[in-house]
This record gives C-alpha cells, sequence and structure tokens, in this order.
C-alpha cells in the first residue's frame, strides 16, 4: 500500500508529464488542421488516458520527434540553414537545406509552420516556400521581419548553419494543371510567395495552357521582390506581370520594360475591374497580403462580377 509522501511523489510525476496548453501566440492565425490547439487536446486525452490507468507507456509516441522520417503537420522537423540573403531592408530570402536530393513535398502553394522562441516565449508563423515545388536538396522561403514583431527577433538572428525547426504541409488551395481558364494573382508584399511556384509550375509544363496574370502591389519600385524571376516569367506567352506602388509617383523613374504594366497608388475597386475585365478568359482570383488587402480585394472581386468560389484567399 502506498504511503503519503509516495501518493504525493506519483501526482507530482504524472503533472510532470502533462502536456502545457499553447499561449494564444503559438497559433499562427492560419487554420491549420491540426492546429496547435487540436495537438494539446490530443496530448491531454493521451495523458488523462495514461493517468487513470496508470501506464506511463501510453505516453510514448509511434514516431519520436528526436529522429522523425519525414515532414508531418504534428511534428517539427530541424533544417539546417545554408544561407541568408538580405533583399530588401527588411526582407530575408532563406535556403534551407534537404537530405541528398530529396524534395521537400509540398505541392504548390501549400505553406509550413515555423517555430521560434524570444525570451522564453515559443512563437509559430505560417511562411510559404517560394522555391519550386520540385526542387532537389533544399527550400526557401521569403520573410519579410517587423520592427516590433516577435518572430521577425528571431528570424534576424539567423545565420548559415544554424537550423530552424518547421511543421506542415498546410493549406486549402491545391493547383491542377489546366484547371482553370486564367489565374489573376493578386499578391501584396511577401503575399507574393505563395504565386511563385504555382506561376513556375505552369510555366515548367508545356502542356499546362492556363493563362496567367500576376498583379504585385509594393510600395516602390526597389521593393520589388525578385524582379529577375518575374521578368523571365513575364517572357511565356501566357503569362502578364502588372505593378502597383503605392509611394512611386514618376514613371521617368522605372526602366521602359516596366512603364506600360506599372500603375502608381493602390489596386483600388475600379482597377481590379479593370484587370478582371481584360483577362482572356474567366479568371479564378488567388489573394495573399496582408488581413486589410485580403478583405478588400474580396469585396472588390465580388463587385467586379466573380462569385465568391471563383477565388481563394491564402
Amino acid at each position: 500500500m502506498m504511503g503519503q509522501g509516495e501518493e504525493g511523489d506519483e501526482e507530482e510525476a504524472w503533472l510532470q508529464l502533462r502536456p502545457v496548453e499553447p499561449l494564444p501566440s503559438q497559433c499562427c492565425g492560419s487554420g491549420c488542421s491540426p492546429c496547435v490547439f487540436d495537438l494539446y487536446q490530443r496530448d491531454l486525452a493521451r495523458w488523462e488516458a495514461a493517468r487513470a490507468s496508470k501506464d506511463r507507456s501510453l505516453l510514448r509516441r509511434e514516431e519520436t520527434q528526436s529522429c522523425p522520417s519525414k515532414l508531418s503537420p504534428e511534428t517539427f522537423l530541424a533544417f539546417l540553414i545554408s544561407a541568408v540573403d538580405r533583399l530588401t531592408k527588411d526582407t530575408y530570402l532563406v535556403r534551407f537545406a534537404l537530405p541528398g536530393n530529396s524534395q521537400l513535398g509540398l505541392r504548390p502553394g501549400q505553406h509550413l509552420i515555423l517555430r521560434g522562441t524570444v525570451d522564453d516565449l515559443e512563437i509559430q508563423r505560417a511562411y510559404t516556400p517560394i522555391s519550386p515545388a520540385n526542387a532537389e536538396g533544399y527550400f526557401e522561403v521569403l520573410i519579410k521581419c517587423y520592427q516590433t514583431g516577435l518572430m521577425s527577433q528571431y528570424v534576424k538572428s539567423w545565420k548559415a548553419g544554424d537550423t530552424a525547426f518547421w511543421r506542415g504541409p498546410f493549406g486549402g488551395f491545391f493547383y491542377k494543371p489546366n484547371q482553370y481558364g486564367e489565374l489573376l494573382m493578386l499578391a501584396a508584399g511577401t503575399g507574393l510567395a505563395p504565386m511563385v511556384p504555382i506561376l513556375q509550375n505552369i510555366t515548367d509544363n508545356a502542356e499546362d495552357e492556363t493563362f496567367i496574370t500576376l498583379v504585385g502591389c509594393f510600395k516602390t519600385f526597389e521593393g520589388i521582390y525578385m524582379k529577375t524571376f518575374l521578368q523571365e516569367q513575364a517572357r511565356f506567352w501566357n503569362v502578364r506581370t502588372f505593378f502597383v506602388l503605392s509611394q512611386e509617383n514618376s514613371l521617368e523613374q522605372l526602366p521602359w520594360s516596366y512603364r506600360d504594366r506599372t500603375h502608381f497608388g493602390r489596386l483600388d475597386r475600379d482597377l481590379l475591374e479593370e484587370l478582371v475585365g481584360s483577362c482572356r478568359r474567366k479568371p479564378f482570383a488567388l489573394v495573399c497580403g496582408s488581413a486589410e488587402f485580403t478583405k478588400d480585394m474580396a469585396g472588390y472581386l465580388l463587385d467586379a462580377g466573380l462569385a465568391e468560389d471563383s477565388y481563394f484567399l491564402f
């Protein structure tokens, strides 16, 4: 028979094994399934069942976090940072190494969850790799850092040779070749990220005849990400690119190749209606940017005559 001291020790041992409830900051807010809170509820139920039967072996996972075999939505995997390039004053292109010639296993447009720790606070955010879905031996992520952002503090500390932890894939948009007549891509800032692998997937496939109209919204011409890539993509017969610059006001300051496809100001209702009208086939719109941008574009698309099942909001 167990004494009171032993019972107290046993109780303390079980409490030490109890899963810790996530903080609100640990949820990326992207509607992931499973969410970090879903995983907590699953682990809590497992702990309660083990405690009730006094069988700690029930807490062992079939696959441990120390030696996972592949990318998983439930388990964070460690990836080595092989390069960190600063594209603008606040935006970084980070390359992560994959073993041998392996591939990450994401479909175009899907995203991952990054885990970071700042001042002993664990945080999680969603990012979409911009590398091709079939890239071998690496993947790349475009990350914008904000002065007061917790995750930004973590990312700014990265250097080649460091390790970062990711889980996934997540995302509700699955592109299939020739599924749509035309894709109208509306991207603000790093909202360009999910568009890039979808765009490249289309132009890499000679049998995919989907038209693409990509609209990139940036503050300045210098702030446009991946200019060389976008210029190369615009040479394909089925790709058009436009730019909307909110803090420029002189066409003379732009290269000739940009002048006839650049608008100043913001992507408003009238301009979007004009872009929708210029599409060569019935468009399906993809939208990614800030919460405000995404909300505005959804309303403008409805005003332009697109039904709710004719666009996807990342």
